[in-house]
């Protein structure tokens, strides 16, 4: 378990005001410490989201016929025995790219400790807060968003929380800078993309608890 210190963040009211700060205890890391491990999960999070689909025909694939087309001799051209080759206009491709799978395994350790380097980053650069709850009290946007206006007036914004109440989800889906998550689910690929991130105290202790390995 990576060793922990207590860190201040911003934290408001479950409408959006800034109460105070409160300390938490974030995994701690010194120097170079972890990068490698968050810069080998990115790169796995990327590829694992490739499909590998691409392909392109083959000599074997390409339609077309295997006739020779001129005679071997007299004509003087270059002798072809067939015209599916890749120097023909609509012939196969040479080399070209096959279906294949990018997925890279990481295994959990390394996973945790690229997350705790990442989260440990944004709140060393202050891009981190925690909002008390989130929770509106009618599945209406003007609400979510202005909960949201208060706590991060501009820039693309990450929300979030251990769960989510069906209300909450419908009213934060139509603002277009504010992307939902889970805690349980949260990588380090959503801890990069976003200006800044709040998460709720609830979503907070469960990240916490996972960094922990606590669940």
């Amino acid at each position: 378990m990576q060793e922990a210190s207590r860190m201040k963040l911003k934290f408001y009211n479950a409408d959006g005001s800034e109460a105070a700060e409160k300390e938490y205890a974030i995994p701690e890391f010194e120097g170079d410490k972890g990068l490698q491990a968050l810069k080998q999960v990115l790169l796995a999070l990327m590829a694992n989201r490739r499909q590998g689909t691409v392909s392109t025909k083959t000599r074997s694939t390409v339609h077309g016929t295997g006739k020779k087309p001129f005679r071997q001799k007299g004509t003087g051209r270059a002798r072809q025995g067939s015209m599916v080759g890749p120097q023909h206009t609509h012939g196969s491709v040479a080399h070209g790219p096959q279906p294949r799978k990018f997925t890279q395994h990481i295994n959990r350790k390394m996973r945790r400790a690229a997350l705790g380097r990442a989260l440990f980053d944004r709140v060393s650069d202050g891009e981190v807060a925690v909002i008390e709850k989130w929770e509106v009290a009618e599945a209406k946007t003007r609400l979510f968003n202005a909960i949201v206006g208060k706590v991060a007036p501009e820039g693309k914004i990450l929300v979030v929380d251990d769960s989510w109440a069906d209300a909450t989800l419908l009213a934060a889906r139509n603002i277009e800078r504010v992307s939902v998550n889970d805690a349980s689910s949260l990588n380090v690929l959503d801890l990069a993309r976003y200006d800044r991130i709040v998460l709720s105290e609830k979503g907070i202790e469960k990240l916490l608890n996972r960094l922990n390995g606590e669940n």
